[in-house]
């Protein structure tokens, strides 16, 4: 080993503490970038496998009823590899033991044959044959939720005819990846699940025979997706087809990939943070630690030394520390993206998880990091290259200071001899002051950025179920019915109040640009569902009279008597603004195509829905008014008996709870962000402690003669240690503001890559955030300080006191 190593290995034993504090911050960047990046990959594999193996369709379409034999000319379209047709339609169920009402959807299977697409993986059991009239296959997870197995029954009303079903198989869909039912954000598997089974079962029960209401195509791998749209649209449009969508908009494969936006976003912003940190701290220790081996390196280079090869042996020692850092972060990484690949391969429902180790990732990271240290340590290295022998032998100059206030001056009286000798010291080094009061603000930025989220998602909450949607339950009907149906749920029992609603799917197009969505009508005066959110341009436009304009503050929007209010996101894609006229094809009834001024434009954060006051929606139609649903108060002392009638009554397609969802909402978020919150806050502290410890042990060495010799000349251990603790205390309260700052660019940047077109979150920060934060950063402050303090009561004075001269 030459004699250079063996220095190096003594310098390491002899600040083992320092480097290991910079070899955890690197190690929390490798694990960032390998946790997001990693996870992000697993679940992309993941999904791409289960699509190609299952055959997931990539175009589907909705019809009222279309001819069996129609399927042929769907499959004669260019560039279709398969179709499938089917039905689907809503029931209610009826769980033994469980008394809330759930929901289903069923699903037929071919009569002869296997699917050719959205093909089914078996968990258990097997799925419904030919002449089975009560068999059913569900999905997995509404079989755990329920303890159902192969044998279980419950009941199903079907088309208003309640029947007894028994479970003769457990399985899995590529089409149900994320499956929620009606009136629901995130999957409730106790309320909802997918029910397969027989074709002429269900042709049967819905007086659909020989005929379909939902088609699915897999497209060649030349095809284009919007000319088969188009074709099909054609084919479907005089049997009532609601217009067919790509993957993109369907909605379990939508909402995954926003997942993994936020993954790919949190993977270009949170590991970068690290690094800049990791650069700091290494030109920060490097850069004293060749001020304080000055002698040395003129000594080696007396000895014939080159240059070179000394700044190769603190390149070295950087590079020791990088690689220390680095299989930290490998190991860390791996095991926390193997975690968070489960927890979202359980969520997402995958039958099977494909775990991405890519050696590329590694590689990367590794190369990023060790590139980042040497970067460090590059200012250090070349000062040991244009330091010559002569002036290294020599002790530094000392250092020039000047009077900055009179001796007499008002505020020096009300300050301490010590606390002018920090202050001294902080203006004498103003760049270092500077970077130190960075690295404690870039750690107050990672923290504020890990825990908006809660903020962010309890604001939604909020908006939610407590503002927007307040009522207890929303019942959806299969077909539309008359205004006087208001009055039969009134009569239902705990009902306190009802309000109608009306939906209806249209196709909304300005010029290029075009969008399938529904436009909601919702009569005025509406108390439990509102349209809220926040208008973004004066709208006093076309005569309406707004009487409820909003600033920035979220509160309700006013339908207008005629015209469109659209959500941002979805005037966006359209590229509209308010006054434009947009191009509404109606996919449902006569099917009518008419233009309609776009008169509000407000901020929403969940899906792309258009709204209109309900008349103005009849009119639209060109028919009477009609009811598609309501939305009901409830008595809870007689929910019960709500239950108990509603899983009888024909009439109903499907139910939804909004005070069930709002729990099944926070437990997944839960889940979910606190999982987040506790990684990145835990790597945070990493960085707080890191550039905390260091700057303090920093001090300490550049400054141990003068503290040795305020001890000599009769100053106590507290006295003396409180010079270090006041610096670092005025480079934390400075740094705390700045980070707050910093942190808040940074969660602006992170709310942009969260965006997709199923909800946009909210960018809220409350002041608990920036506290919590604050709070978090002055306890790791405090625990350096304490370890510091320790090292200066054990000061050896003599040792310390030698001089060079």
């Amino acid at each position: 080993m030459l004699a250079l190593d063996r220095k190096m290995l003594r310098d390491l034993r002899a600040m083992w503490s320092q480097a290991l504090a910079i070899a955890l911050v690197l190690a929390a960047g490798v694990a960032t970038l390998i946790l997001a990046v990693g996870a992000y990959r697993s679940l992309d594999e993941t999904r791409t496998a289960y699509y190609e193996r299952y055959r997931f369709a990539h175009v589907f379409a909705s019809a009222t009823r279309a001819p069996r034999g129609l399927i042929e000319r769907i499959r004669e379209i260019p560039g279709v590899a398969a179709a499938e047709a089917r039905i689907q339609e809503f029931a209610l169920l009826d769980i033994d033991g469980f008394a809330l009402p759930a929901n289903g959807l069923v699903v037929s299977l071919p009569a002869h044959g296997s699917a050719q697409v959205n093909k089914l993986f078996i968990r258990s059991g097997r799925l419904p044959q030919n002449g089975e009239t009560a068999a059913v296959a569900i999905n997995e997870d509404f079989a755990t939720a329920h303890g159902f197995r192969v044998g279980s029954q419950f009941q199903a009303i079907l088309h208003g005819r309640k029947r007894r079903l028994n479970v003769v198989g457990i399985a899995l869909s590529p089409e149900f990846i994320y499956a929620t039912g009606p009136g629901d954000f995130v999957p409730d598997d106790r309320r909802f699940g997918i029910l397969w089974m027989n074709e002429a079962v269900v042709e049967a029960s819905y007086n659909l025979e020989n005929a379909f209401n939902s088609v699915s195509l897999l497209l060649r791998r030349d095809a284009s997706e919007p000319d088969v749209i188009k074709h099909l649209d054609t084919l479907l449009a005089r049997y009532g087809g609601t217009a067919s969508y790509g993957r993109k908009d369907q909605f379990s494969h939508a909402f995954l990939d926003a997942e993994l936006q936020q993954l790919s976003a949190m993977s270009r912003i949170l590991p970068p943070i690290f690094l800049v940190v990791t650069v700091f701290l290494i030109n920060m220790i490097l850069t004293r630690l060749i001020a304080l081996e000055r002698e040395q390196i003129g000594l080696l280079k007396a000895l014939g030394y080159r240059s070179t090869a000394i700044a190769m042996h603190y390149i070295k020692l950087v590079i020791v520390i990088a690689v220390l850092g680095v299989a930290i972060g490998f190991v860390l990484g791996t095991w926390l993206g193997d975690l968070l690949t489960r927890m979202y391969g359980d969520f997402f429902h995958f039958p099977f998880l494909v775990f991405q180790r890519s050696a590329d990732i590694y590689v990367a990271s590794a190369a990023i990091s060790v590139a980042a240290a040497v970067l460090g340590a590059a200012r250090a290295a070349w000062q040991t290259l244009t330091l010559s022998p002569a002036v290294a032998m020599q002790p530094p100059a000392p250092a020039r200071y000047r009077q900055l206030l009179r001796r007499r001056s008002a505020l020096l009286r009300h300050i301490s001899q010590l606390t002018v000798m920090v202050l001294r010291h902080i203006i004498r080094s103003p760049l270092r002051a500077g970077v130190t009061t960075l690295g404690i603000s870039l750690s107050v930025a990672v923290l504020v950025t890990s825990l908006f989220p809660v903020n962010s998602v309890n604001f939604m909450i909020d908006a939610t179920f407590f503002q927007s949607d307040r009522q207890d339950a929303t019942f959806t009907f299969g077909d539309e019915r008359p205004p006087r149906v208001l009055q039969d749920v009134a009569r239902l029992p705990g009902v306190l109040s009802a309000e109608p609603f009306r939906t209806v799917s249209v196709r909304m197009r300005q010029g290029q640009f075009e969008r399938r969505t529904q436009i909601v009508g919702r009569p005025p005066g509406t108390d439990l569902s509102q349209v809220l959110g926040q208008n973004v341009t004066p709208v006093f436009l076309l005569g309406a009279d707004f009487s409820q304009i909003l600033d920035q503050s979220l509160t309700q929007i006013s339908l207008p008597e005629s015209g469109l209010a659209l959500t941002e996101k979805l005037a966006q894609l359209l590229q509209v603004r308010q006054g434009d006229l947009v191009t509404v094809e109606v996919l449902e009834g006569h099917r009518a195509v008419v233009e309609v001024p776009v008169t509000v434009i407000f901020k929403s954060f969940i899906g792309l829905a258009a709204y209109m006051e309900m008349q103005a929606l009849s009119d639209l139609l060109d028919e009477g008014p009609n009811v598609s649903g309501v939305h009901v108060a409830v008595d809870k002392r007689y929910e019960a008996d709500l239950y108990e009638v509603i899983k009888n009554t024909p009439a109903l397609s499907a139910i939804g709870l909004q005070k069930v969802s709002l729990e099944k909402f926070r437990a997944t978020m839960a889940e979910n962000i606190v999982f987040m919150t506790l990684v990145y806050t835990s790597l945070g502290m990493l960085i707080a402690f890191g550039v905390a410890y260091n700057s303090a042990r920093i001090q300490l060495s550049e400054r141990g003669r003068e503290l040795a010799s305020l001890r000599v000349l009769g100053f106590t251990r507290a006295e003396v240690g409180r010079i270090l603790i006041v610096e670092l205390a005025i480079f934390t309260i400075a740094g705390i503001p700045l980070g707050w700052l910093i942190g808040y660019g940074f969660a602006w940047i992170l709310i942009q890559g969260f965006e997709s077109e199923l909800y946009r979150v909210p960018f809220v920060i409350e002041r608990s955030t920036f506290a919590l934060a604050a709070l978090v950063i002055l306890a790791a402050v405090t625990v350096s300080m304490l370890i510091v303090r320790r090292r200066v009561n054990n000061l050896d004075l003599i040792e310390v006191l030698k001089t060079r001269e």
